[in-house]
Parts: structure tokens; C-alpha cells; sequence
């Protein structure tokens, strides 16, 4: 990851003046920094001190500014066109709505309780899951929608117990899922159509059919979606990949293929990699073969699917499946070389970080495995892994593990050889960091 001098001092020269983009010029902004990074500081002291720290993303140091979100700034979301960043502050259950232009929070909007995911499909409109929002005459629960313009709570949509919400690229459907790591055990998704709000119409339509779903992740042209029913390890049966049809009127259950866990996925072309353990424990870890000696009991699953012909090699085949660490698994990433980082939260912790030389295994909730070759490598970290960020023209990830923000080579001779960790390796910030999200390409 060597650059040159000369190269930096210039990159350094454009970032404080005008960039130009396709022969017009845009004004860099107040930072001056045009490969921007924003981590959410949720722990800090003084407590003032705390928000979202700007990294210069190309050299991996923190840089001049940041933003004022709350004293516990955790779960981040952005826009797909990158102007307007989500952070939810846990200490107030507010969302703090940040320009990434002027590099400032341009408000806040109240929730009604605490969450743990949202969804930002365009930079006037988002949503939030809020399980435990009250509901007159209804089960506690609802998925809250927000005006990021004019400020406030547009509608709160009642989805009992809702845990998950995701959107289609055009941000007219919505799915809401009420399962997810405290058992529920419900069997349907719920189908949300924005549109319809304030019309008079139905807004929501519940779509049985389904084995404790979590996830799910739209088809590029929206005309299905692929969803996680977790099974056995939230309180279901077996763990799948299931079709959402929406060329049905109400949308429909399709085919689905068995998988050995399913709770988060990553969709690249028609392959479906998908993480989970399968049953509330997952398997031994001396059950897999791929399974490198460890001193943690249990393991995770990884299974690739082939979505054109529904199948997975993987399910019910100790001798092809792949083992990664346990715990919940709910951040999963690929890197522009074909490096695919998966955590999760509550896994086995073995060793300690901090006493690497001489202790043996060290392990934590991040596990990458090589699309190109096969092989897995279980970083040796602590920690609940809470953020991940890859980038375009960098081979590096960001990875928010145990409180630290980890950089990661993601070369294929370095993961091979086990060293993991660029010369700069963690990113020191006073405070614990929590999320994690890139504002410019690079």
C-alpha cells in the first residue's frame, strides 16, 4: 500500500480547491478532505466529545472536523447518492440527518423507541424498525417513517415487534421482519407500500409462508425478493433461502432452498452468500473438516447459493461446508477483490487481543473468506464486529470490531499468508467506535 510523496502532495493540492468531475468543478468540501470516512464514536470522554470522527480515507488518519450526533452515535445509514447520512443516537433514541456537503447534522428527528436497522432508499425518505414502539389498540411495534427534508415523523407503521426493515432501490416497497436474535418465531414478512400512505388504502400486507424470517435482499429489478428464514435458530425449523414473488397481487411465498444458517447475505450477480448457524448453538466446530483447530466450541456456517437453479452444494455436506465464527451474524461485506467479511455480534471470544505473542489462538466475531480460493481466515481479534466499510479503488476494508477501527489488506497473498492487518492496522481513536460508512468513491 505504498504511495509516493509526490503523489499524496498532489491528491493534498485538489482536495483544498476545486475537484473537477466530467469538465465541471465542484467545491470540495469544508474539510477539505475528498475521500471522506465517517465512524460513529459511541463512547467517549468527556461525553462532549462525541459523533461522527472524519477519516481521510486514502491514508487512513483521522482528519480535521467531524459531526456533533448525540452522546452515543452507533448505527449509521447513507443515502444512495451519498449526500445524507443516518446516525442513531442510542443515548436519546433520536436520528441525527447529516449533509455530507457541508459536512454538518441538519437536524433530528425523535423515535419513539430504541433501533437497529434503517433504511435510507432515497435522501428525502427513511425508515427505522422500532420494536418496541407504542401502538394505540396494537401489539408494540413499528416500522417509523421520516421526512429527511422537512424534518419529523411522516407515519408510524405498525409491524408488531419490528426488528428489520429493508427497501427496494426505488424506495416503494418495504419489507418488515419481526423475527430476529430474541426469538419471535413468526412465519411471515411484512410487505409495506410508502406510496400508499395518506391514501386511504391498505399500507401493509402480510405475506405468510415463511420459516422465522429476518432478512432479505431485492433482485436488482425489484421483481422478487431473496429472504432469510433463520429457522431453528430463532425458534423456527430449518434455516432457508426463500423466493418473495411480487408479480403476485399480494405478493406471494415461492421456492426456497435449504441452508445450514441463514440470518445475513450478500448478493453478487446470482450468487447468494449467505451466514447464519442454523440451530440456536450452530454445529461443532469439530464436526466441519474445514474447521481450523480451535479452542471455540461452536462455529458458523457460510453457504454459497446459486439463485438461477435454487441450489446450495454446501447444506447438509460437512465435508463442503465452510466454518466461521459463531455468535449472530449481521455484517457481511465484499471487497472489490473478492474478499467476503462476515461478523457478528455474542460469538466464543478466544485469547486476548492485547497479549497476542506467546498466548496461542486468538478469535473474535470477524471471519473473510477468499471468494478466489476458498480459504477462510479468522483474524486474530476480539470483539462484537459492529461495522463494515470496503471501498472501490483501495484494496483495504474497514472493520468496526471490539470498539476499534481495524484496517484490513485485503490483497490475496497477504490474507493467505495470515497478515492481516495493514502497517497502519488500527485506526486509534479515543471512544469506542460502532458503524462505520464511506462518503466519497475512491
Amino acid at each position: 500500500m505504498k504511495k509516493s510523496v509526490l503523489f499524496h502532495a498532489l491528491l493534498v493540492i485538489a482536495s483544498s480547491a476545486l475537484v473537477s468531475c466530467g469538465g465541471a468543478q465542484v467545491a470540495a468540501p469544508p474539510s477539505g478532505v475528498t475521500t471522506r470516512v465517517l465512524a460513529s464514536q459511541s463512547v467517549s470522554s468527556p461525553a462532549s466529545a462525541a459523533g461522527l470522527i472524519l477519516i481521510d480515507g486514502w491514508i487512513d488518519t483521522l482528519a480535521r472536523g467531524g459531526v456533533a450526533t448525540g452522546n452515543s452515535p452507533g448505527l449509521m445509514a447513507m443515502s444512495p447518492d451519498r449526500t445524507t447520512v443516518l446516525a442513531f443516537d442510542s443515548s436519546s433514541n433520536r436520528v441525527y440527518v447529516v449533509n455530507t456537503k457541508t459536512e454538518t447534522a441538519a437536524g433530528s428527528i425523535q423515535l419513539p423507541g430504541p433501533t437497529t436497522s434503517m433504511a435510507i432508499p432515497l435522501p428525502s425518505a427513511a425508515y427505522a424498525a422500532v420494536p418496541t414502539a407504542p401502538l394505540t389498540g396494537s401489539s408494540p411495534g413499528a416500522v417509523v417513517a421520516m421526512n429527511l427534508t422537512a424534518g419529523g415523523v411522516t407515519a408510524t407503521i405498525s409491524v408488531p415487534n419490528a426488528q428489520t426493515v429493508v427497501s427496494n432501490a426505488a424506495g416503494t416497497q418495504l419489507l418488515a421482519f419481526s423475527n430476529g436474535a430474541q426469538t419471535v418465531n413468526s412465519n411471515y414478512v411484512t410487505v409495506i407500500s410508502p406510496l400508499l400512505l395518506d391514501t386511504g388504502n391498505p399500507v401493509t400486507v402480510t405475506v405468510p409462508g415463511f420459516d422465522s424470517p429476518v432478512f432479505g435482499i431485492f433482485s436488482p429489478d425489484g421483481s422478487v425478493a431473496y429472504i432469510l428464514n433463520c429457522g431453528a435458530q430463532c425458534g423456527g425449523t430449518q434455516a432457508s433461502v426463500q423466493i418473495l414473488n411480487f408479480g403476485t397481487t399480494p405478493p406471494t411465498a415461492g421456492a426456497l432452498v435449504p441452508v445450514n444458517g441463514a440470518t445475513v447475505a450478500f448478493l453478487s450477480g446470482s450468487t447468494l452468500y449467505v451466514a447464519g448457524l442454523g440451530t440456536p448453538t450452530g454445529p461443532l466446530c469439530a464436526s466441519i473438516p474445514s474447521a481450523a483447530p480451535t479452542a471455540a466450541t461452536y462455529c458458523g456456517t457460510l453457504d454459497i447459493v446459486n439463485l438461477n437453479t435454487m441450489t446450495d452444494p454446501y447444506y447438509n455436506n460437512p465435508a463442503a461446508e465452510i466454518a466461521i465464527t459463531n455468535g449472530y451474524h449481521n455484517r457481511i461485506d465484499l471487497s472489490n477483490n473478492g474478499q467476503l467479511f462476515v461478523g457478528s455480534y455474542g460469538c466464543t471470544n478466544v485469547g486476548n487481543v492485547n497479549n497476542v505473542q506467546g498466548q496461542g489462538e486468538v478469535r473474535g466475531c470477524l471471519s473473510i473468506y477468499n471468494t478466489n480460493t476458498g480459504a477462510v481466515v479468522i483474524p486474530p481479534d476480539n470483539g462484537d464486529v459492529t461495522g463494515l466499510q470496503g471501498f472501490s479503488s483501495r484494496n483495504v476494508e474497514y472493520v468496526a470490531e471490539g470498539g476499534n477501527l481495524r484496517v484490513y489488506d485485503t490483497t490475496i497473498d497477504s490474507l493467505l499468508l495470515n497478515t492481516d492487518f495493514i502497517p497502519t492496522g488500527t485506526i486509534v481513536i479515543t471512544g469506542k467506535i460502532i458503524d462505520v460508512k464511506a462518503i466519497d468513491f475512491f
